[in-house]
């Protein structure tokens, strides 16, 4: 984090700064001079008491990463939504299966389960997604599963 974005933070911190800020985005006078002044040295103010275009600039000067392939999905490793678009959801599976089966394996229910856990809370769902994409397929018995 930039010393730029600090300085904002910190300004914002403190409550009667946020009042304060806030009131000068609504366009409503300052009332707290100290706080405005914390707010001027943060770039937050103009010395008007005017917002300034603070935020704009520091988005500019780091911009979000925009995230690529399956993890757009996925949250430290894990999944966080499921894609609404088929191709975009096999995708993800595929990226699942691939790191949690091997092509030889068949595992039962519950090694199965345990293997997927790392990638979902919700293995039930995980399964029957990997099941109906014809990535994992289930023994006569429904008790074994392989890729």
């Amino acid at each position: 984090m930039s010393n730029a974005w600090r300085r904002v933070v910190a300004a914002l911190a403190h409550e009667q700064q946020r009042t304060e800020y806030a009131r000068a985005v609504l366009g409503l006078p300052v009332e707290n001079r100290r706080a405005a002044d914390s707010l001027r040295a943060a770039g937050l103010l103009d010395d008007e008491d005017a917002p300034t275009e603070v935020f704009a600039r520091l988005l500019a000067e780091h911009p979000a990463e925009t995230r690529q392939g399956v993890d757009r999905w996925l949250r430290e490793g894990r999944i966080d939504s499921y894609p609404a678009k088929p191709a975009q959801r096999l995708e993800l599976l595929e990226w699942v299966v691939g790191r949690a089966l091997s092509t030889t394996e068949e595992l039962d229910e519950k090694s199965l389960g345990e293997r997927l856990a790392v990638f979902s809370d919700d293995v039930a769902t995980l399964r029957r997604y990997l099941v109906d994409a014809g990535l994992l397929t289930r023994g006569d018995d429904g008790s074994r599963y392989r890729r």
